[in-house]
């Protein structure tokens, strides 16, 4: 790509200041009886990532059943299950319908390319991967992709201009299809710090430009969110949601380590008023590959479990201050 990044066009992309803009909001609207929890409306919604699922080997027609079934009210769908459904003679327009007929947000879809590869060839591949994968997730109804950086070990502090580049570049690609790639942090990949992540978001240029955080990757990185409040959290259209134990520490935690909402150490009383404030109305949607709750649980209940608990944490958080 030729076209030169500039850091100080981006202002409209990620920007400072939403929580000033927010400060008066109220949260008049959700304090309500602890006993009728799960019949109000919240100001975000509680969804379903798909992975959580992942033990149980189950068609994507099947998931969306299960996760409409248990009150969320918005899913993420992985292509690889997408795309096995089709290759058995099932229909993206089957997949649509059924989202539409379950009120159902697809946040975004998850897919795996190499689009920021220092290999010029990888990333060509990876471009057209991308484009297929974007119009499978338009004819189903979606407006985001989740894109992690893959194709590098590591972030070369100087190559932000390039990996800005390379973003803008699958960016310019949704503009095309009509589905925003959202830029995904990863606590032990390459990206798994927010400020590179914001920074090569916004020095983009792009309106769209958009990370996709996760609380438990967030710490797995060595992050904090102290200054979170410092991106406008508007922009996020989903956050992945999940807990993590005081131990083993952060940087020796697994996928495998992540539990419940409310069952670990995240301090959500301060971080989701903190987002809020900062402008979030997405999706928090939950996101586990824990072996222990795939071994005690059939589906539905895993489902229901992860609802129900998630709701009453973020519930009790927007309460809170």
């Amino acid at each position: 790509m030729s076209t030169k990044i500039n850091r100080r066009k981006a202002l409209g992309s990620i920007t400072l200041g939403a929580a000033a803009a927010l400060s008066n909001l109220s949260f008049a609207n959700i304090r309500i009886d602890k006993n009728r929890l799960l019949e109000e409306k919240l100001p975000v919604r509680i969804s379903m990532n798909c992975s959580t699922l992942l033990h149980y080997k189950l068609p994507a027609d099947i998931q969306i059943d299960l996760i409409a079934n248990a009150g969320f009210d918005g899913i993420e769908m992985w292509m690889s299950d997408i795309k096995t459904f089709i290759e058995k003679g099932g229909s993206t327009a089957t997949l649509r319908n059924k989202l539409k007929e379950h009120n159902l947000v697809l946040e975004n879809i998850i897919g795996f390319s190499k689009w920021c590869s220092d290999n010029a060839e990888e990333r060509s591949k990876a471009m057209a991967q991308l484009r297929e994968e974007m119009e499978i997730t338009k004819e189903l109804g979606g407006k985001f992709i989740a894109t992690p950086v893959q194709g590098i070990d590591k972030i070369d502090p100087n190559k932000y201009d390039q990996y800005a580049e390379r973003y803008a570049a699958i960016l310019k690609l949704g503009d095309e299809t009509g589905v925003t790639p959202i830029l995904e942090l990863w606590g032990m990949g390459a990206l798994h710090r927010i400020s590179d992540c914001a920074q090569i978001a916004i020095a983009t240029g792009h309106p769209k430009a958009t990370m996709l955080l996760d609380f438990y990757h967030v710490h797995r990185g060595g992050n904090d969110w102290d200054t979170i409040d410092l991106i406008n959290a508007g922009k996020l259209p989903v956050i992945h949601m999940n807990d993590y134990p005081a131990s083993p520490a952060y940087n020796l935690l697994t996928d495998a380590d992540r539990v419940l909402p409310g069952d670990g150490v995240c301090d959500f009383d301060t971080i989701i008023p903190k987002l809020y404030q900062a402008g979030f109305r997405g999706g928090f949607s939950v996101e586990l590959f824990n072996k222990t709750y795939w071994n005690t649980m059939d589906a539905p209940t895993l489902m229901k479990t992860c609802y129900e608990k998630t709701r009453e944490v973020v519930t009790k958080a927007l309460n809170s201050k």
